[in-house]
């Protein structure tokens, strides 16, 4: 069976949001279309369904690197500050996001908690990212794609 490693991250992580959109478990805030993914950004997402992305990839964040917390999560989805003429730092992405997209995947199921560890894949969420990378595997192999190591 395929797992969410054999599958290129992009492919999986527009299939899980389509999946997560299409079954309605998890939706956006309403404060999402005004928020920074985190200070090192200067402006808003574009994408109107950025949120589903997110979700989708902190999803198999959890999956690949799991037991993990919101503030690890939060330096995964992290970039470079420009600070002027000093060097750049590394900063970490929006907890509140972070927050929020585990607390959704949580009661959707997908996700539980572990003691004082963070969260990790639940049995459904494992046999729904599995699934999903068996059927992204079959499409590659259908449209004869050359992807190197995942053909």
């Amino acid at each position: 069976m395929p797992t969410p490693y054999e599958v290129p991250a992009n492919l999986l992580i527009t299939r899980v949001a389509e999946h997560l959109k299409k079954e309605g478990k998890v939706s956006p805030p309403e404060w999402s279309i005004y928020v920074k993914t985190g200070v090192h950004k200067q402006k808003s997402p574009t994408n109107p369904d950025w949120w589903y992305e997110r979700v989708a990839a902190r999803l198999r964040k959890v999956y690949v690197k799991g037991p993990i917390g919101s503030s690890r999560l939060a330096a995964e989805f992290g970039g470079k500050v420009d600070r002027g003429v000093k060097p750049y730092r590394a900063r970490k992405g929006s907890r509140s996001i972070a927050r929020h997209s585990l607390k959704q995947l949580e009661e959707a199921g997908y996700l539980q908690k572990q003691n004082r560890k963070g969260r990790v894949i639940s049995p459904s969420g494992r046999s729904m990212l599995d699934k999903l990378s068996k059927e992204i595997l079959a499409d590659i192999a259908k449209d004869n794609l050359e992807l190197g190591k995942y053909s």
